[in-house]
């Protein structure tokens, strides 16, 4: 009970951070909110969907794997099956009215995938797995949302002409991060043992990066809420 407990807390806790800024006299539908959780569940499914087949080409080379893995089995079908589930619930709804409100739902869908993927993560590595993922990788899968739900809210509410290019980067922003950070960690710890001190340089670079990351997600969140007056649905 206590590796379930702890493997749920992460999550909860960041949906309600999230949801706590929103605007205090317009806040999101509980029902609408809880959608796009159970919808970031279900897009396990999809994400399994689309890793299957790519997940069955291999490189010899560890360089290569690594990237290829970070990439193509992890990255891009699990931040593609976020964004489906994200666009399928949201596009169309009258709720959908503020800049920051797509941070919210991306956060929202996007921690339904962090909580059953941290519940098989912990229950196989327990507790220490646990400690670890909620330091990194929650967080990392509300960081890569955040640049989603901030491109997307664009897409919606800025010039039409840009809808297009903001939808694409809406994905693309969180495959990079989401790919990146993935890469240094399995590149990393493929080569930790036979060149030690490359492995802890980067170690250094993946701390630098999340700072980046971090500094970067936290000035959209501000940009958005700036802009966040109600706006009639497009």
């Amino acid at each position: 009970m206590t590796l379930l407990i702890s493997s749920i807390i992460p999550a909860l806790i960041i949906m309600f951070i999230i949801n706590r800024h929103d605007h205090e006299h317009d806040r999101e539908p509980s029902g609408l909110l809880f959608k796009c959780f159970i919808g970031g569940v279900f897009s396990t499914i999809l994400s399994l969907a689309f890793s299957s087949p790519l997940s069955l080409i291999k490189f010899d080379n560890h360089l290569f794997s690594s990237f290829y893995t970070a990439f193509f089995s992890a990255s891009f079908p699990e931040e593609l099956a976020k964004w489906i589930i994200l666009h399928f619930i949201v596009r169309k709804s009258l709720h959908f009215n503020q800049y920051y409100d797509g941070i919210i739902y991306a956060v929202f869908v996007s921690m339904g995938f962090a909580l059953l993927e941290n519940i098989l993560y912990v229950m196989e590595g327990g507790f220490s797995v646990a400690i670890i993922r909620a330091i990194l990788a929650v967080p990392g899968h509300m960081l890569d949302a955040i640049l989603m739900g901030y491109f997307y809210s664009l897409a919606r509410f800025e010039n039409t002409s840009l809808k297009t290019k903001y939808l694409f980067l809406s994905l693309l922003a969180p495959i990079t991060a989401h790919g990146i950070y993935d890469f240094i960690l399995i590149y990393s710890s493929g080569i930790s043992k036979l060149q030690p001190i490359f492995a802890g340089l980067l170690s250094l670079v993946f701390g630098y990066f999340n700072i980046k990351l971090w500094k970067l997600c936290l000035k959209k969140i501000k940009v958005l809420k700036a802009n966040n007056a109600v706006i009639s649905p497009i």
